[in-house]
């Protein structure tokens, strides 16, 4: 089992950037790909970025390509993703997950983290 924790949200400017942080714990960690999603209320879980165990291959979602970049690092159990041109678009509350595969589809992630809000203001 994998248990996640979300850092990093919060207010920003249209333009600007933030790092949200996921602390994973669980010794089998290193064999999921990871993923963040995003959300907004009525809306469907949308797929942001993932990264594959070992961090050798990523996606992204065609809306954030060239300004997000996901990265993590297995020795101390965190992914992370980077946000940068932040757009109002881009609020939504966060989450990470974990999967056996690199996915975009969410229904393929077996634990989620319990998200963390970005507001980007115009």
């Amino acid at each position: 089992q994998v248990h996640m924790v979300e850092s990093g949200g919060g207010l920003v400017q249209a333009g600007g950037s933030l790092r949200l942080s996921c602390a994973a714990s669980g010794r089998t960690y290193t064999t999921y790909a990871m993923g963040w999603f995003r959300q907004n209320p009525g809306k469907e879980r949308e797929f942001v970025a993932g990264i594959s165990s070992s961090g050798g291959n990523t996606k992204y979602a065609d809306s954030v390509k060239g300004r997000f970049t996901i990265s993590r690092d297995n020795a101390r159990n965190t992914v992370s993703l980077q946000m940068n041109s932040l757009k109002p678009e881009d609020t939504a509350v966060y989450y990470c997950a974990a999967s056996w595969i690199l996915s975009t589809e969410p229904t393929m992630y077996t634990y989620w983290g319990q998200g963390a809000q970005v507001t980007v203001s115009s």
